[in-house]
């Protein structure tokens, strides 16, 4: 009997089979490759990373955090490679060519984009059906490798041309390297299209079927946009110039005269970023309006806008459809309400629909004097409170995104504007002085619970009435579309943080500082006295030679510092210091860096930015190789790149603070 010859021909369906799959692959490529080619691709190419960031586990976030550090100081560099990385793969599997590299290829780069801008398919949590699209790609270049070897060359594609040509091509495009070039043969040219089509179609099958099991959703521009918050963006440095917080005089005479313009105007919401707002008086929030019980306010609104706008004062008893009618671009409108009522009160457009022109910044403050004057006070600020909900539109501009606003889920909660803006740039007055705030909520979801910390209210107005005086309140909830007057009086030197109550508000941005203190008066420093218990006692030492472990650093970093810090690096301003570019992190020296982990930190101010929390020392819970760990995390994160730190560097600093 003779021996079987492995040049016999086999089958020639498997041939077909993986061309059917590897042209409908391709298709599906070219798809992608060409989204990659739109201008929402590359606006929003570091924002797919943040969403796919958002929600991971602990352990993960120095992976994401690695990625979004690198490519956003070079996102157009990585827009054109993946644009070209996704065309060149596209190309290669309609064509069958190097189909060798081209699989090898294609599995690095899904797992790529499966770790990266897919997030793992995750975050995984209850209800979770979607494991990401890229893994099934990995999938299928792998069952094409596996055709390849069964099925040897296929005369479907390029690559049979070539080597046809020059045999030393199959080095880069056959898996078989030794099966013969004539071991498969075409079908008859009768056969070929009706097996294609029909092998095709089973295909395109398949992987319609394998996508609707997966539920694969690509994250589109729009949710990539929102996942990048104007906070992440912001810059550790204090925001330029807060906006003048103090109330303007009062407007003399029987009537005061209101000439207020609405345009589209581009305002600062946190330290360097941007947003696209709808404006009365190019600022928001608009100009504070002063007035006084029984004056007549002659109101003239005048839009330069690019759409239809109202005016709505919750001051006026007046006929909301004569006078808050809407006006289009280019008309203007007047009419005139006597201020019977005094009070702290909002203005805001009216046009339907509200919720997303108060959202987008149209709203401001008319403060309405009693006819009898309160008590005459020291100082008088004025603070608005609203609510900023954002999409990216490019690098650090931001701009309204109204499913947000009807799901209440704000990006920053500020008054006056910006996030944070009061506590680099606080309010000032002496010890003793009456200070009188008027806090106006406009909303235009969100309930406010003000409050001064070290401090009860001489007397709180709720809706600045004067009738209605109550006392000895130390928080008072103001809703949206309310506003309250605040008369404290402090008497010791320091600095009174203010805050909206509800702390997910204050995180966001609802927080500044009231300066009390005499002109040129140095602040007292507290007075702290330390427990009996030896800080610098360290645990048992780590065994072996240091080596940095990264995904123990990110841990750890999670479990002590990020509370305070942030996932981000960015710190709480006005509590605790960013980490992201800080200069002991950056500093080639680690020695300052180390101490303040070992031994703790009793507030420090940064770039003029005072941030007062204390920062407990580890020394007495974490070993030299942890603290390591933590420090050189730290170093390599959020675009740092300090020098490595070592256990031994750790141990010398652990000796010195003792």
């Amino acid at each position: 009997m003779t021996a079987p010859d492995d040049r016999s021909t086999p089958s020639t369906w498997p041939a077909v089979a993986g061309t059917a799959l590897r042209v409908a692959f391709g298709i599906i490529w070219v798809v992608g490759a060409a989204l990659t080619w739109t201008d929402d691709f590359a606006s929003h190419y570091v924002g797919y990373l943040h969403n796919a960031a958002t929600g991971q586990p602990a352990w993960s976030a120095w992976w994401f955090q690695l990625w979004i550090d690198l490519v956003t100081p070079h996102a157009s560099f990585f827009v054109w490679a993946t644009r070209i990385a996704e065309t060149a793969l596209a190309l290669a599997l309609l064509l069958g060519f190097a189909r060798k590299i081209t699989y090898v290829v294609g599995i690095l780069f899904s797992l790529l984009v499966w770790s990266t801008a897919e997030g793992f398919g995750g975050p995984y949590s209850v209800g979770a059906n979607n494991i990401g699209a890229a893994i099934s790609y990995v999938l299928i270049f792998a069952a094409l490798i596996v055709i390849n070897l069964r099925a040897g060359p296929s005369p479907y594609s390029l690559d049979y041309l070539i080597e046809g040509r020059w045999p030393g091509w199959r080095k880069f495009s056959e898996w078989n390297a030794n099966a013969p070039l004539d071991r498969v043969k075409r079908l008859p040219w009768h056969m070929q299209a009706p097996a294609l089509a029909g092998v095709l179609l089973l295909v395109a099958l398949l992987l319609a079927g394998l996508h609707s099991a997966l539920n694969v959703k690509s994250a589109s521009p729009e949710a990539a946009a929102a996942a990048v918050t104007p906070l992440s963006l912001a810059s550790t440095q204090p925001i330029g110039k807060a906006r003048d917080a103090r109330l303007p005089p009062l407007t003399a005479g029987d009537s005061a005269e209101v000439n207020i313009s609405v345009s589209d105007d581009t305002v600062e919401i946190a330290s360097g970023v941007r947003y696209q707002a709808w404006t009365f008086g190019k600022s928001v929030p608009g100009p504070v309006i002063h007035v006084r019980q029984g004056q007549t306010v002659n109101v003239v609104l005048t839009n330069h806008g690019t759409m239809q706008h109202s005016i709505d004062f919750h001051s006026a008893i007046t006929p909301p459809n004569l006078h808050y009618a809407d006006i289009m671009p280019g008309e203007s409108i007047r009419f005139s309400f006597v201020a019977k009522v005094p009070g702290a009160f909002l203005y805001h457009c009216g046009t339907p629909p509200v919720l997303l022109h108060i959202g987008n910044g149209m709203y401001g403050a008319i403060i309405v004097d009693p006819a009898t004057p309160l008590p005459p006070a020291a100082e008088s600020y004025v603070l608005v409170q609203g609510e900023w909900y954002t999409q990216q539109v490019s690098g650090t501009l931001m701009a309204g995104n109204y499913e947000k606003m009807q799901q209440i889920r704000p990006d920053e909660v500020v008054f006056n504007g910006a996030a944070f803006q009061y506590a680099a740039h606080p309010l000032t007055a002496k010890p003793g002085d009456l200070v009188r705030l008027y806090v106006v909520n406009a909303g235009p979801n969100l309930w406010s619970a003000f409050h001064v910390i070290g401090a009860i209210f001489d007397k709180v107005y709720p809706d600045g009435n004067p009738a209605e005086a109550i006392s000895g309140v130390s928080t008072y909830t103001v809703g949206p579309g309310e506003g309250a007057v605040f008369d404290l009086t402090l008497d010791e030197a320091g600095k009174y943080p203010f805050v909206d109550h509800s702390m997910a508000h204050a995180v966001l941005g609802a927080q500044g500082i009231l300066l009390v203190a005499a002109p040129g008066e140095a602040l007292a420093a507290p007075t702290v006295s330390k427990a009996p218990v030896d800080a610098n006692a360290a645990p048992p030492p780590a065994t072996g030679p240091y080596k940095f472990d990264a995904a123990h650093g990110a841990q750890l970093f999670a479990t002590y510092c990020a509370a305070c810090h942030q996932a981000t690096g960015m710190g709480l301003p006005g509590a605790f210091p960013p980490l992201k570019g800080n200069a002991a992190v950056l500093d080639a020296d680690p020695a300052k860096h180390l101490d303040v982990i070992l031994h703790g930190l009793q507030g420090i101010a940064i770039d003029g930015v005072s941030y007062p929390s204390a920062m407990p020392p580890f020394a007495a819970s974490l070993n030299d190789a942890d603290i390591a760990d933590i420090a050189n995390h730290e170093r390599i994160s959020w675009g740092n790149q300090g020098k490595p730190v070592t256990a031994e560097q750790v141990k010398a600093a652990r000796a010195a603070g003792k």
